[in-house]
């Protein structure tokens, strides 16, 4: 039998102050999956990424990952740390919360350095991902002043430089333009193809469709409600609407209300000027 990637039993997460974020999670994720957590805000996405990265823990229950518990205890462990750490990547929903260094290229060359990765190697991943993210040309910018979206790719290409095996993304496309959300699909396709894995959350329904090979979808009762194929539950309407998927605007033309149905938290496209590349 295959050990799992991650598998989570009985897990509860709370704020301080008793605040529930996630309640009575189970769940196993195995290698090579695409797995997508939707929900509507608040509903404990994030938090749940958090958790798989190990930068927080559980109030209750367990997670394991590759077999091994993943708890504060055996983090403190140098060995263990470095081996988690070095196939674990976690991108934050905002880039400003990841990025600390003087430089693009610093940014992207601190991971596999911190992971013990000799500096010519570490020099050659970073070059890589640079490469890949298409920022070569930013490597010598302060992170500080870049665009939204710049500093998007860098923080995408300081886990990628580490060559994780696992991928924990929070809102990926977040703040990129059409083009460059293409390309980080482009990539992120290929790379699940290659036997990787990776855990999303979004609220962009079509970023389901086009990535995940599967959906779990959380309620606003920190919840898992739904957990399977993206196809047999992104063409029911009710169950989008019932879980604050999509929405339904009144809309009036002269004399006659209709009703439409909506992706949550869609924007028109006058709301993306300035925020791309």
């Amino acid at each position: 039998m295959k050990t799992p990637i991650f598998e989570v039993k009985n897990l509860s997460y709370s704020y301080a102050g008793g605040i529930p974020a996630l309640n009575n999670i189970n769940l196993r994720v195995m290698r090579g999956e695409s797995v997508a957590l939707v929900g509507a805000n608040g509903s404990g996405k994030s938090t749940l990424l958090r958790l798989l990265d190990g930068l927080v823990f559980p109030s209750e229950g367990e997670i394991d990952s590759a077999g091994m518990p993943l708890t504060e205890k055996a983090l403190q462990n140098a060995a263990y740390s470095r081996e988690f750490r070095s196939r674990v990547g976690l991108v934050f929903q905002d880039a400003d919360v990841q990025l600390f260094s003087p430089t693009v290229w610093e940014e992207v060359l601190f991971g596999p350095l911190q992971l013990g990765v000799p500096r010519s190697e570490a020099a050659y991943r970073a070059t890589e991902a640079l490469e890949l993210l298409g920022i070569s040309h930013l490597k010598d910018r302060p992170p500080f002043r870049l665009s939204g979206g710049e500093k998007k790719k860098v923080s995408i290409a300081s886990v990628i430089s580490f060559s994780p095996r696992v991928l924990l993304l929070d809102e990926p496309t977040n703040g990129l333009d059409p083009h460059s959300q293409g390309v980080l699909i482009d990539f992120l396709i290929s790379w699940v193809a290659d036997g990787n894995t990776l855990i999303f959350s979004t609220q962009e329904l079509d970023l389901v469709e086009e990535l995940s090979s599967r959906i779990i979808v959380l309620g606003m009762e920190h919840t898992i409600v739904a957990d399977g194929r993206p196809e047999d539950f992104l063409s029911n309407a009710d169950f989008l609407l019932k879980t604050n998927l999509i929405h339904e605007h009144a809309h009036r033309h002269k004399s006659l209300v209709h009703r439409h149905q909506h992706a949550h938290e869609h924007q028109h496209a006058a709301d993306e000027q300035g925020h791309g590349i």
